[in-house]
């Protein structure tokens, strides 16, 4: 009843076309470099970045030497404990090639490439008034969420 007609690209010897063949190769090609390209994309999101200077092991040395300073001394160690962890900070920053001249200046560039830094701008002024304010008294609760927020810091920097 009814006829089908099938059409082929085939040539006299049965084969493909030279045109569905390049167009073969160049779709592998294509999807090959999309590959590459997703495969780059992908490790350098996941990477950690690259430290100048300074290694992730320092750093965590340095933390934890930070952490028992805290505990020792009462409120002097807990007043050098928070110094000692902006001081880290600001080396991080450095070694991770943030522009400024100042931490409060590297912290404004950081924040671009990680908003979450934000919320450390806390603990810095807090260091800052332990360093300028001599009246200013601080509280145990004031200096161990000041720790956390610098842990946090350098936790969202992917170095500790």
């Amino acid at each position: 009843m009814f006829e089908e007609t099938v059409f082929y690209s085939e040539t006299a010897s049965g084969g493909l076309s030279t045109f569905n063949l390049i167009g073969a190769i160049l779709l592998g090609c294509l999807v090959l470099i999309l590959l590459i390209v997703a495969i780059i994309w992908l490790k350098k999101k996941l990477s950690r970045p690259e430290l100048y200077g300074l290694t992730r092991e320092e750093v965590a040395k340095r933390w934890q030497q930070i952490m028992a300073t805290s505990k020792q001394n009462g409120d002097m160690g807990l007043k050098l404990a928070i110094i000692e962890a902006d001081n880290l900070l600001d080396a991080a920053l450095k070694s991770l090639v943030m522009q400024g001249d100042t931490l409060g200046e590297r912290l404004k560039f950081a924040c671009y490439k990680y908003p979450k830094l934000k919320n450390v701008w806390w603990a810095h002024k807090l260091r800052n008034n332990l360093v300028h304010d001599h009246s200013f008294r601080l509280n145990a609760g004031q200096a161990k969420k000041a720790l956390g927020e610098f842990e946090k810091a350098l936790k969202e920097l992917k170095i500790l």
